[in-house]
């Protein structure tokens, strides 16, 4: 399963990278706001940090809007995937974004029609928001399962990008369903690193080697 940090920090892009941890990233309008500086440079500098996939995010909702954003942000690099709504401009700006070669992933899914038609109109990927779903009493988990069984009868070369992920069961939960790519923020990512007893057992290998050296 492919890992995407969801966030704009550079600092926090850079940090996991040098890990070797992260295949991509997802931005949004809201995640670029929160950052310092131009959004327009912080883009810039994101896609030549990342080697894989970089959502960039249109904030128009028209058709006409979305293929002027699509075209300008594909400028930032190669390797920029064009985020649209799943509305029926967007599926509309997909398809023809698509036919020029220009990869989209269409967010705010919440359904698995919805998922089947973005996988219709030629999306890289889709993304379920699963943790919105969870807010409001529904599974969002089983969205996964669902979209994933119907995938799996067709030919469809969409990518399933889950996304609005809380905690780290999260990703072992898409990861046991088999899930292409989990984006996730930077708070998340940080709690897979750790468990209480691996820092036991440094502590404990610390201590008996200091013992040892002052012996």
């Amino acid at each position: 399963m492919k890992i995407f940090l969801d966030t704009a920090n550079l600092e926090s892009i850079k940090k996991f990278n040098d890990m070797g941890l992260l295949d991509g990233i997802t931005t949004n309008p809201t995640l670029l706001s929160r950052e310092q500086g131009d959004p327009a440079e912080a883009m810039r500098e994101i896609t030549k940090i990342i080697d894989g996939d970089v959502s960039l995010e249109v904030v128009s909702t028209e058709y006409s809007g979305m293929m002027e954003e699509g075209r300008n942000l594909r400028k930032y690099g190669e390797n920029v995937v064009v985020k649209v709504p799943m509305t029926a401009d967007g599926l509309r700006a997909c398809k023809t974004l698509t036919s020029e070669d220009i990869p989209v992933n269409v967010t705010l899914v919440f359904s698995v029609n919805q998922a089947l038609l973005a996988a219709k109109s030629g999306a890289r990927y889709v993304s379920p928001f699963i943790g919105r779903l969870d807010d409001i009493g529904e599974d969002g988990m089983q969205l996964i399962e669902d979209i994933d069984e119907v995938f799996s009868n067709y030919d469809f070369e969409t990518e399933i990008l889950v996304a609005s992920v809380r905690h780290p069961m999260h990703v072992i939960e898409a990861a046991k369903i088999g899930a292409d790519v989990v984006t996730l923020p930077p708070a998340v990512l940080e709690k897979m690193l750790h468990h209480p007893l691996t820092d036991i057992g440094l502590a404990n290998f610390l201590a008996d080697w200091k013992k040892k050296s002052s012996s």
